[in-house]
């Protein structure tokens, strides 16, 4: 089964550096993407686009995210954060994970209210998911913000 790690970084700078860091661990160029809004987009940005959203939020899904986890990611593009994504075997989606957390990868959760938390914001009625590290179609060590999602 394919897997993916996604990481949402609330400072886009690092994530040339990040993505260059996964490619150096064997990931061909085709298997790990980055999406963050232009610094220089005319309108309000990328996200305001609601297809771009759409898109983001299907394929996330796809990929065993839940919607509110897709909405927290969407969410923090929106914020001006941005996401990496790499995709490959079992041990280097494991290494690229482990990366993402180490560069700073934000903690993204669901909350039972249907709203998203990404780290940073409190919302009162959160359930936090922490101490599980294996759910649905995903997998994330005890406090780690980088998600590994399986499809």
């Amino acid at each position: 089964m394919p897997k993916t790690a996604v990481g949402l970084f609330e400072n886009p700078g690092l994530v040339e550096g990040v993505v260059r860091e996964i490619e150096a661990l064997g990931f061909p160029r085709t298997e790990v993407r980055s999406l963050k809004e232009p610094a220089d987009f005319d309108v309000t940005g990328v996200m305001s686009f609601p297809e771009v959203e759409v898109d983001l939020m299907r394929e996330l899904t796809r990929i065993g995210a839940t919607r509110g986890e897709s909405g927290a990611y969407a969410e923090g593009l929106r914020r001006g954060g941005a996401l990496v994504f790499a995709t490959g075997s079992d041990q280097k989606v494991a290494d690229a994970a482990v990366l993402m957390n180490r560069q700073g990868a934000a903690l993204v959760e669901e909350t039972n209210g249907g709203e998203p938390n990404v780290s940073g914001i409190l919302h009162e009625n959160a359930t936090f998911v922490r101490d599980s590290p294996v759910q649905t179609g995903r997998t994330r060590g005890r406090g780690e913000g980088a998600c590994v999602f399986v499809w």
